[in-house]
């Protein structure tokens, strides 16, 4: 049995409405294309992302940093408490086969390098221009078609 591909979604704990509907089209369109959708499982763009896919039908997974399960977003399916803090950013990149980053801060940041140091390929959506060794999508179906694509996945459902 093929395994679904698995996308991190990763951005700001707090960001703006414009950001907040580009990350729940993405969630969308993770969902409607059979592939699962991993994040830190709070706020902001992780809570928009998973709340696209899980109105799409879509799974969702959200890597805590405390021991609460509770702390999960309500569009959390699966919630792994990690007791981590912020090194569960770790858990997050290598869990995922390819990574979404929007807009963020430093958090987020942390966790493209990792992707990067990893081997996990990044697309950035209308996010980190000065970044070299990511690619770029301008659209949430282009960011999806392409971390399908490079999964090594051919974006159908599974």
């Amino acid at each position: 049995m093929k395994r679904a591909p698995v996308i991190a979604v990763i951005g700001a704990g707090e960001a703006p409405p414009g950001v907040l509907e580009l990350a729940r089209a993405v969630g969308r369109e993770i969902a409607g294309r059979g592939a699962v959708l991993v994040c830190g499982g709070r706020g902001g763009v992780m809570a928009a992302a998973a709340q696209g896919a899980r109105e799409n039908g879509g799974h969702t997974i959200g890597i805590l940093p405390g021991y609460d399960k509770n702390q999960a977003n309500p569009h959390i399916e699966f919630a792994i408490a990690t007791g981590m803090g912020e090194a569960r950013n770790a858990v997050i990149i290598a869990t995922a086969d390819t990574v979404i980053a929007l807009a963020g801060e430093g958090g987020t940041l942390s966790e493209i390098g990792l992707a990067l140091k990893l081997g996990r390929p990044v697309i950035a959506l209308r996010s980190w221009p000065n970044l070299e060794n990511l690619n770029r999508a301008e659209t949430a179906s282009e960011a999806v078609t392409t971390a399908i694509d490079l999964a090594g996945c051919v974006g159908q459902a599974f």
